[in-house]
């Protein structure tokens, strides 16, 4: 098949580009001027370019294609405008580029979050069909994106997919946990209720995949877990026992994390940066629950997945040895 990946420069699109090259499929990945494209450089790949913001330039790159898988957006925004222009419009815009195109592309795959459905109320996974509240600037563009795709569903097969957090080799977020590590601090997180959906990014890519390839997702909007509900603490003892350090760490408590989180803010008003830090992220691993129920993929596309949560951190941690980033105290090389 001809396939686009957008948002191939990052974590996920980069692991689905690869597993698309590798099952012989022809893969295109959009890229802006400005992405850092040498992750996709040593990939059986086509790069071409193209932005979100400039809907002239869309057209041509998906003509021909037989799926697109829109992964491209931002997690990270000074402010709501700033979500929407990247995902709502950007995501509208190459919609209709689909749609202008001859032929349209076979299916449209929409990765949206589980951000976009909001937390879900004690003691019940949400499912599909409940009513989504989002809580946060970024979860209300990716809702108002996901409802872009599903309205072109008259004029194309489209499928939306809601990945929880998304581990394994690549995540960022293990990197910066294993960072934090090095210098002996570990962010004191939940209350050891299980509160979180979690899903490899292999797990993912194979599930994004099934949903291009089964003509019943068409117009289906799935959540993709691994079937578990964790503790913010389950998953932070697995990242210290696999990244080392867990004896002598410094809890960072909730009031200095929200600091920070404040701080981030601050700067971010004054540098018109985007901050990494946010009270919303603070307060949304706090106070609220993000589990999802599954089982629907698992009944209509057969959809399996293969690792757990241990399995993900534990192979994240390989990749990063690998690379020459150790334990605790190690620096590269060492």
């Amino acid at each position: 098949m001809k396939a686009l990946v957008t948002g191939a420069s990052g974590f996920i699109g980069r692991r689905l580009a690869m597993a698309l090259a590798r099952r012989g499929d022809e893969v295109a990945c959009l890229v802006r001027p400005t992405s850092d494209t040498r992750p996709l450089q040593v990939l059986p790949v086509k790069l071409v370019q193209g932005d979100l913001g400039r809907p002239e330039s869309l057209v041509s790159a998906v003509e021909g294609m037989d799926w697109v898988f829109h992964l491209a957006g931002v997690i990270q925004a000074v402010d709501g405008p700033a979500f929407e222009a990247v995902n709502t419009l950007g995501t509208q815009n190459l919609v209709q580029a689909c749609l202008q195109s001859f032929p349209r592309p076979k299916r449209f795959v929409f990765v949206s979050s589980i951000a976009a459905a909001g937390p879900n109320p004690p003691g019940k996974p949400l499912t599909e069909v409940d009513e989504p509240r989002p809580i946060s600037a970024y979860g209300r563009s990716k809702l108002a994106a996901e409802r872009v795709v599903l309205e072109a569903g008259t004029g194309m097969a489209v499928t939306v997919v809601r990945p929880p957090n998304v581990l394994g080799p690549g995540s960022k977020e293990l990197e910066g946990a294993a960072r934090l590590l090095r210098k002996r601090l570990s962010p004191a997180l939940g209350d050891g209720r299980p509160r979180t959906s979690l899903i490899d990014v292999d797990d993912l890519v194979s599930a994004l995949i099934l949903a291009a390839e089964n003509p019943r997702s068409a117009g289906q909007t799935y959540f993709v877990t691994d079937g578990r509900a964790y503790a913010w603490t389950e998953i932070a003892a697995a990242v210290a026992e696999e990244f080392g350090g867990h004896r002598f760490n410094i809890k960072v408590p909730f009031g200095a994390q929200l600091l920070a989180a404040r701080l981030a803010e601050a700067a971010a008003r004054l540098t018109g940066r985007p901050p990494r830090l946010t009270q919303e992220i603070v307060r949304a691993a706090r106070d609220h629950s993000w589990v999802y129920d599954g089982s629907k993929i698992e009944r209509e596309l057969g959809f399996r997945p293969e690792f757990g949560m241990r399995d993900s951190v534990r192979r994240a941690a390989e990749e990063l040895r690998s690379a020459g980033q150790g334990r605790p105290g190690q620096e590269k090389g060492a």
